[in-house]
Parts: C-alpha cells; sequence; structure tokens
C-alpha cells in the first residue's frame, strides 16, 4: 500500500493498524493526517507506547493521557478517579481521534485498560468509547517489557484489538534502506529465514565505508554505553561546553519529557566529540540520527557547529519537544537537539535512521533487538558488526505468522479501496469530518501541524526527481542537488516508471558511454534471469558491470516492455 492510500483509507474515520518496515514512512503519513484533522477541526490524542516514542511525535504516553499510570488493572475504583479528575475527563470525552504510536511495545492488557477507561469516560459501550483509534507500529520491532513470571502478550492478542477491527494499513515503500542486499537480509530476518550466508555476510562487516566520520555504536545494554561516551569524552583535549535544559508548563509533564527525551537535561560537549542529531529539522539539513562531530563553537551565542558526513557545517540551536493536546501546549522542554554519539543502545535508536553504525549483538536478549539495530542504518556500506550472538536475529514465530496476515489484509483492503470511484472515498471524508463536527479542508489547501512537528514535505521525492530529469539532469546531478545518493535517484526512477509517469524520450539523456559498453550484456543477463532482481544480473555478468549501470539498461528495458 502506499502513502497516499493509507491517508485516505485514515481520513474514512475507520480504525487502522499502520504498520510497514522501517523505513517505509509510517511517521510521515501519520504526521500528515494529523495535520488534516487540525485543519479539519477534529480534536486527536496522540499518543504512545513509550516516553521516548511520545517525544518523537510531540504527545504524551498513552498512560500518562488515559491516567492509568503504572496499574496491571483496573478497580471501579480506579474507573470512578480517572472519571473524577477533570482534565483526564474532558481530554477523553473531547477526543474524536486517538493515535497509538510503538504499538509493538503495549502489553495486550494495557489496551484494554485503555478500552476501558474509554467507553467508562465516555459513556459509549463501543470499542474506546466511539473514538477512531490508530495504531502505528511494526511488531517485529522491540516487545513489550514484561516482568519475571509475566506471559508476554501483543497487542493484537487483547480483546480490545479484536473488537476495534483495525483495518491494516502495510506500507511497501522503503525510504531509508538502499542497498539491495542489505533489504534481502532484512526481509529474510522478517520471515525467521535466517541461513548461515546471512551471518557470513555480516561478519564480512569489518569496515565502516564512509571515512570521514566516526560511526555509532550501538550496544544492548546502558552500561556498555554510558562506559564508551564518558571515556572517548574524557580523552578529547579542550574545555567542555555544557547546556542545560530548560522547561515550561505543567512540572509533572515536563519531568517526563526530560526523562525521555534523547538528548540529555546536562548535555557536555567538547570539540571533536562524535554526536547524532536527536530531531528534524529539514530547513536547517538535519534529521533523527544524523551523525556528526563538533568542529566549533558559535562566537555570538556559543551553540555547537557540527559537521556533517557530507561535509555540511550547520549551527545547532535550541528546539523544543512538546506535550500537545487540542492544540495547546501543556508542557515543554528546550534543549540542543545532540546527544553524545560514540555509542546509543539498541532501545533508544528505535525510530532513528543512523548515517553509519557498529554493533553490537554479542548481548542480545530479546526478539527484535537485532533486527532493530541492523535496519537503523541505509546500507551494509555504513554498518560494521562488532559482536553477535547465535540467536541475535531471531524474530518471535508468532509474529512472521501475524505479518503474513496484516499483509493479505492490507492487499484486500488496498484492492477495495482502489475499486471505489474517488466521489464515493471523498464522500466518506466528508461524512467522517461531518461526524466529528469538523470543515472539510479545501482541496489543494497545505496543511500542517500547528506545533510539535517540523514543516511536512510539500512535493512528492518522486515529483521532485522527475521534475530534474525533465530539465535534464544526470542522475549524478540529482544525487549532489537534493543531497541523497545515486542508488535513491534510481529508486525515485523505477517508481516513477512503475507509475507510468515518465517516458523513454524524457530519460533518454541518461544513455552515457557506460550504458552502450554494457547494454548488449546487461539485455543478455535480463534474458536469462528475469528483470526482477539486480543481484542475479550482477552475478551474470561476472561483476564486472556496476549496479547502478545495470540499473540503468533495466530501466530502459522496462520502459519498453511492461
Amino acid at each position: 500500500m502506499t502513502q497516499t492510500e493509507a491517508l485516505d483509507i485514515l481520513k474514512t474515520g475507520g480504525n487502522v493498524f499502520l504498520t510497514g518496515e522501517p523505513g517505509a514512512g509510517k511517521t510521515y503519513v501519520i504526521n500528515q493526517y494529523i495535520a488534516w484533522l487540525e485543519a479539519a477541526g477534529i480534536p486527536v490524542a496522540v499518543t504512545a507506547s513509550t516516553g521516548i516514542a511520545a517525544t518523537h511525535i510531540g504527545g504524551m504516553t498513552l498512560h500518562a493521557w488515559s491516567r492509568i499510570g503504572i496499574k496491571d488493572m483496573l478497580t471501579p475504583f480506579d474507573l470512578d478517579q480517572i472519571t473524577s479528575n477533570e482534565k483526564a475527563s474532558t481530554r477523553i470525552t473531547k477526543a474524536k481521534v486517538l493515535i497509538i504510536d510503538e504499538i509493538s511495545m503495549l502489553d495486550g492488557k494495557v489496551l484494554e485498560m485503555v478500552n476501558q477507561v474509554c467507553r467508562v469516560v465516555r459513556n459509549k459501550a463501543e470499542v474506546f468509547g466511539g473514538l477512531q483509534i490508530i495504531f502505528v507500529g511494526d511488531f517485529f520491532q522491540l516487545p513489550p517489557v514484561t516482568r519475571q513470571g509475566e506471559v508476554l502478550r501483543y497487542a493484537f492478542e487483547s480483546a480490545a484489538w479484536e473488537q476495534a477491527r483495525p483495518l491494516i494499513c502495510y506500507l511497501s515503500d522503503q525510504y531509508r534502506q538502499e542497498d539491495e542486499l542489505f533489504l534481502g537480509l532484512l526481509k529474510s530476518i522478517r520471515s525467521n529465514e535466517v541461513e548461515d550466508e546471512h551471518f557470513e555476510l555480516l561478519k564480512e562487516q569489518t569496515e565502516i565505508g564512509y571515512p570521514d566520520i566516526e560511526p555509532t555504536r550501538l550496544y544492548t545494554h546502558n552500561a556498555d554505553v554510558d562506559t564508551v561516551n564518558l571515556e572517548r569524552l574524557r580523552s578529547l583535549t579542550g574545555p567542555v561546553r555544557k547546556f542545560q535544559m530548560t522547561g515550561q508548563g505543567n512540572k509533572q509533564l515536563q519531568q517526563g519529557l526530560a526523562k525521555n527525551c534523547l538528548s540529555p537535561e546536562c548535555l557536555e560537549l567538547k570539540l571533536d566529540a562524535v554526536v547524532v542529531c536527536t530531531k528534524n529539522n529539514f530547513e536547517a539539513g538535519y534529521v533523527n540520527g544524523t551523525l556528526a562531530r563538533v568542529v566549533d563553537f558559535d562566537g555570538l551565542e556559543g551553540y555547537p557547529i557540527i559537521e556533517t558526513v557530507e561535509g555540511r557545517r550547520i549551527t545547532i540551536k535550541p528546539t523544543s519537544w512538546e506535550v500537545i493536546e487540542d492544540k495547546k501546549t501543556l508542557a515543554a522542554v528546550e534543549q540542543i537537539p545532540l546527544r553524545l554519539a560514540w555509542a546509543i543502545t539498541v532501545h533508544k535508536s528505535q525510530g532513528m535512521s543512523l548515517d553509519a553504525a557498529e554493533v553490537d549483538l554479542s548481548k542480545a536478549f530479546v526478539y527484535g533487538q537485532g533486527y532493530v539495530a541492523l535496519s537503523r542504518v541505509r546500507s551494509l556500506a555504513g554498518l560494521k558488526m562488532l559482536g553477535m550472538s547465535p540467536t541475535a536475529l531471531r524474530v518471535d514465530p508468532k509474529i512472521v505468522d501475524q505479518d503474513a496476515r496484516f499483509r493479505t489484509e492490507s492487499d484486500l483492503a488496498t484492492k477495495a479501496f482502489n475499486e471505489m470511484e474517488d466521489t464515493e472515498t471523498q464522500k466518506l471524508h466528508e461524512q467522517f469530518v461531518h461526524a466529528s463536527g469538523g470543515t472539510l479542508p479545501k482541496e489543494g489547501a497545505v496543511v500542517e501541524r500547528t506545533s510539535g512537528f517540523e514543516r511536512t514535505q510539500k512535493e512528492s521525492t518522486y515529483e521532485q526527481t522527475k521534475q530534474l530529469l525533465l530539465e535534464g539532469k544526470t542522475i549524478a546531478g540529482i544525487a549532489k542537488e537534493r543531497n541523497i545518493s545515486e542508488t535513491t535517484v534510481w529508486g525515485h526512477v523505477e517508481k516513477l516508471i512503475e507509475q507510468k509517469a515518465i517516458t523513454t524520450p524524457e530519460l533518454v539523456h541518461l544513455q552515457d558511454a557506460e550504458y552502450e559498453k554494457a547494454e548488449a550484456k546487461v539485455l543478455e543477463a535480463i534474458a536469462a534471469e528475469g528483470d526482477e532482481k539486480l543481484k542475479p544480473l550482477f552475478e551474470y555478468c561476472k561483476e564486472k558491470i556496476d549496479y547502478n549501470t545495470i540499473r540503468m539498461v533495466r530501466v530502459f528495458y522496462q520502459l519498453e516492455n511492461k
């Protein structure tokens, strides 16, 4: 399912599980939907299963929103207390939509308690008291934390999930990983089909392919992370610069934000410190996960100046993390969006896209830990393995089976909605908005979240690439202008072909001397091996023709034959 298709389904008001592999754009889609809801005047509650995840999306934890706290069960007295709490009762009653991010880490019993609270407080017998419920996440990510002796129960195993009967929107596009061989490894992990060859492939990852930056180390335990970062900072000469977090609004919510913010309350930096950005700021030129080195401090205000992998220098100014409800900021903390990045835990890395990482999985102890760690990077060139346990790449067989069902259900939902006329879909959107007391945003209107999120992209990334191709730009030229890899640009070209959005005459300027030399051999390879995968073609050509040239020949073959 594409992002646009998922967004159209969300706007109908039905319950939805928005899922997909890391890098598929789940956060982007949910940002777009929240912006649309706000533009329509529909109150939305944005929550997450953990504090760290909540800071990523400008919401609060589901536990805090519902006032269930750390309870294991709810008594009639507990429900009465929640109902009697004016703030909790007002926000639960006023909301029309409830979003729960990182659903993989939410225990099923917690979801059932939230369902119970919503029904009682809203005084409606419908599931979640009639709220549109949006689950967001990927069950191959880290599972719920359980106490010793407790039976792990995923959210989809709860009665609340079953009663909600969410439509499955399984995003199929990939925006993070750029390496086909690496994508194959990750898919094998997701299907529990890891073979000796995959372990061998990882053993071969002994060097990072980016010499200009020191990669982040990912460990499974906090103690290893703290030791590495402290030792490395102390080893640097020069004075320490300290940046203290500030806050405003509700004190208890401030404390929650500070505890779960990826930037520390007191950030200590020195020249040459390796850091990672902890928030998205597209205008400034960094995202959550951008690796860099501190190269200077601004002379005027003392803010750190970092240099990224690409050699860009960026002055990092303070930013805020907020808890937002009904367009109002209940609490906020402000800090420099950096943290030391010689090392970080796998748990804290969830949701990040790292440029390069050294991964130690020798102490991996739960399902999904190895998968989360490996899927943080974009390609094998950005990965170095420091340690591996025999069980590090295991995923729960229960999740493999359930994921297959999710994919099937998503395909059925896609087919059903694609068979509908545009006017039918639009009518469903209108009915949902009017039933929620809102006003449908005008078609073509630009909508953004009022706060808590950076500006979302106004133009499809594919469309940007297409426009540059129409201007006669080369793949290398587009990659340089858009600050993305050539592999990513080729991915855009292939998607444009799939969408029948570009033609042969519009691409013919790409046929350079390398194309002319390789065309006959690659076409021979396609005749023998088919055109679905690059690796067999690369091997058929005795590894003498590079992947991008093979892709170029395949592109023109597909234009003429698909």
